[in-house]
């Protein structure tokens, strides 16, 4: 049985500061590396994502640019590929990080799921191949991209735990809802 943590869009743009910071984003990026040395071993993969959304476009419709955002399927321009607003909040420490997966690249996306890593593989051809059992989620947005990425956990059959203390929403009523929706769904809910 192996284990993994998925660590969900811990980006600049994502924290206090950022195109879309939510509150506490900072604070939960130095609480997932303190989690991780404090708990060596824990975790046979480290797997984070980060949104990568193409600069010249509007990214299939993800990014407003006519109009004004509906902060519901469209959004202001946010982690830009190679931008500072895309790399990983300071406070995370990536040399913790075992495997790296990018989304979005020209499309919406807020699954890790919908995500590839840097040797082109989904994130589903890479459970499978590292024979991973146990899935513990943490990271940015709790009513987004994190509700995403453990619904779609749970969807291939693997056990899945929210880090409720290791997690940040962008309002407190919808990452709420998220929570109890994947406690519904079969996900332990749970601080680290």
């Amino acid at each position: 049985m192996s284990r993994a943590l998925f660590v969900i869009d811990v980006q600049n743009d994502f924290t206090e500061g950022g195109a879309l910071g939510v509150d506490g984003g900072a604070a939960v990026a130095a609480g997932i590396t303190r989690y991780l040395r404090e708990h060596p071993g824990r975790y046979d993969q480290v797997i984070a994502s980060r949104d990568w959304h193409d600069a010249d476009n509007d990214n299939g419709g993800h990014f407003a640019t006519a109009e004004a955002p509906d902060f519901v399927s469209t959004w202001p321009v946010h982690c830009v590929a190679g931008t500072p607003g895309a790399e990983y909040h300071p406070d995370l420490e990536t040399g913790l990080l075992t495997v790296q997966v990018r989304k979005g690249q020209g499309r919406p996306a807020y699954s890790i799921f919908e995500g590839v890593t840097e040797d082109g593989r989904t994130v589903a051809e890479l459970l499978t191949a590292l024979g991973i059992d146990d899935i513990d989620v943490a990271g940015i947005a709790t009513d987004y991209c994190v509700r995403a990425s453990a619904i779609d956990a749970l969807a291939t059959g693997r056990r899945v735990a929210v880090l409720s203390d290791l997690v940040a929403g962008v309002a407190p009523s919808s990452s709420d809802a998220a929570l109890r929706e994947l406690a519904a769904a079969g996900a332990e809910v749970h601080p680290a």
